[in-house]
């Protein structure tokens, strides 16, 4: 942490500085930038364990699980083909992993054993591992950064910061003197990477925030005061998706709801299905369940050398309509087993996500409870947790265009079912789902789909969408989804001529929707007035 910014922004507040202890630590450095930072990941270690006193440990830091993986078993392929070679102990480490086997690394080494643990960034601060004398580091790590033009969190491999090296250098000499060995060039560090890791608030999405900061009164977002500004996008974004969930006026106040919503510690897409679960729909119970579900990593574990038989035990819980309705089923299913975790470790399940995801459960209720909003079961019906689940994220919905490919509704964007996902082998896939959250990796996935009715968009998400219905010779009625027009955002609306400019392209939008409503069926063309977008009409049953 950069403590003399702190101290700067809260005007000029003292530091004390309280000194670990550490010790010397020899840096080296790559003569030349490196093509295949796991190959030579993977080089560095072996030069290490044949080259070096067999009596220190050695730290791999990787990006993610996969790069891990893949490093863990290079590195037992290639000491396998050395004649006789010292022994070495591959311990990898990642978030997913359950706690069980992360455990290990810190366990002794039997005599004449040497470790290599290979981890991400969790190994930077979170942990420290005795006996730890060389690192290797990689020069990269995975971040999740927030795309807010697309709505999208995608995960990227990024070089490090200065502090990020340095940290993991330092774990080389916590418990004795160490090496630590970077695998880019002294330039590279000097002049290429940033001196501090990118502010969280700066790449992430902040509708949250942004909420948080209404509520305390503050009108102007970006005028405010913020250490780290963050992208004036992302801001107007958050403000946005607000106003479409109703926690918003047109004016960038707080509504009745949005003040609700800002009593929960969570995305106000989840605030919004708590408090609509309770007063409007009969499933509190279930989507108390299916929120703490989310506010966790995947309960699925997923080990390379099972896979097979891990997504065998996952579909045993699928619900095909909705991975949320799978969520529900999964915690339900560990409650009735008595939250065993040996019932866990056979269905391939990470229980100390299910005791956390408890744990928020009880947190959410007793907001509730203190809140005097009614607990409500809807038993079987499971149609009711669907909507509700609609309610809430209506403004990330899609339309089927292909197998398994779907177009967001709002942005045109081809997002995909994720191969995990419940709805993926369906059989018949649903023709309108919402989902959690998009994340980019190979491909544009939705996180965490329910199948949808297109009449529970029209009715909830009217500001998007509507319904038009045509008659066919079957009886079937084609509900086609066209585009209606988009409020403009309104995020300084207190200025008078910033009003004057919302009021304007209010003339604009009406003028355009009286002229396709004029046209009757019309033909669901998009069409762009200043900077309106005109979007899908959709035919409402009589």
């Amino acid at each position: 942490m950069n403590s003399e910014r702190f101290a700067r922004f809260f005007g000029g507040a003292p530091e004390f500085t309280i000194p670990g202890r550490t010790f010397p630590v020899d840096i080296q450095f790559s003569r030349s930038p490196c093509e295949d930072y796991v190959d030579s990941a993977v080089r560095q270690a072996l030069a290490i364990h044949v080259s070096q006193p067999a009596n220190g440990d050695i730290l791999v830091f990787m990006t993610g699980q996969e790069d891990i993986e893949v490093t863990c078993e290079l590195i037992a392929e290639r000491l396998a083909q050395l004649n006789d070679p010292p022994k070495l102990s591959i311990l990898p480490i990642y978030s997913q992993m359950p706690a069980d086997l992360q455990a290990k690394i810190f366990d002794r080494a039997p005599p004449g054993v040497r470790k290599c643990i290979v981890a991400t960034n969790i190994a930077e601060t979170s942990l420290t591992v005795d006996g730890i004398m060389y690192v290797v580091d990689c020069g990269f790590s995975k971040l999740k950064v927030y795309n807010p033009r697309m709505g999208m969190d995608t995960l990227q491999i990024t070089p490090i910061s200065q502090a990020n090296a340095s940290q993991r250098a330092g774990r080389a000499g916590r418990t004795g003197p160490g090496r630590a060995f970077h695998l880019y060039t002294e330039r590279a560090f000097r002049d290429e990477l940033y001196i501090a890791q990118i502010p969280e608030i700066q790449r992430t999405n902040l509708a949250n925030t942004v909420l948080l900061l209404k509520s305390l009164g503050v009108k102007d977002l970006l005028d405010f005061d913020f250490m780290d500004p963050p992208p004036q996008d992302t801001i107007t974004t958050s403000l946005f998706d607000l106003w479409a969930l109703g926690a918003l006026t047109n004016l960038g106040d707080l509504t009745d709801l949005g003040l609700q919503m800002t009593r929960f510690p969570m995305d106000p897409s989840l605030a919004k299905l708590v408090i609509l679960s309770s007063t409007t729909y009969t499933c509190s119970e279930e989507i108390l369940t299916i929120v703490a579900m989310l506010s966790v990593p995947s309960v699925f574990y997923r080990p390379k050398e099972r896979l097979e038989e891990s997504d065998a035990a996952r579909e045993k819980f699928f619900v095909h309509d909705s991975d949320h309705l799978t969520l529900l089923t999964v915690y339900q299913q560990w409650v009735a087993n008595g939250m065993r975790d040996a019932w866990c470790v056979k269905h391939f399940l990470h229980p100390k996500a299910l005791h956390r995801a408890r744990e928020i459960r009880e947190q959410i209720r007793d907001i509730m409870i203190s809140s005097h909003m009614q607990l409500t079961s809807c038993g079987y019906d499971l149609d009711i947790v669907r909507e509700c689940i609609c309610s809430g994220f209506y403004h990330q919905a899609a339309r089927r265009k292909g197998l398994g490919e779907y177009v967001n509704l709002r942005t045109s964007v081809s997002v995909q079912l994720h191969p995990t996902s419940a709805l993926y082998n369906s059989g018949d896939p649903p023709d309108y789902v919402v989902y959690h959250e998009l994340i980019l990796t190979s491909k544009e996935y939705m996180s965490c789909v329910t199948a949808v009715d297109a009449h529970w968009l029209a009715e909830l998400g009217g500001v998007f969408y509507s319904v038009k219905e045509k008659g066919f010779g079957r009886g079937r009625k084609e509900i086609e989804f066209s585009k209606k027009a988009e409020l403009q955002k309104g995020i300084e609306a207190d200025r008078a001529r910033q009003r004057a400019a919302a009021e304007a392209e209010r003339m604009n939008i009406a003028d355009v929707a009286g002229k396709v409503n004029g046209k009757g069926t019309g033909g669901g063309t998009v069409t762009k007035k200043g900077s309106a977008v005109i979007k899908p009409v959709i035919g409402r049953r009589r």
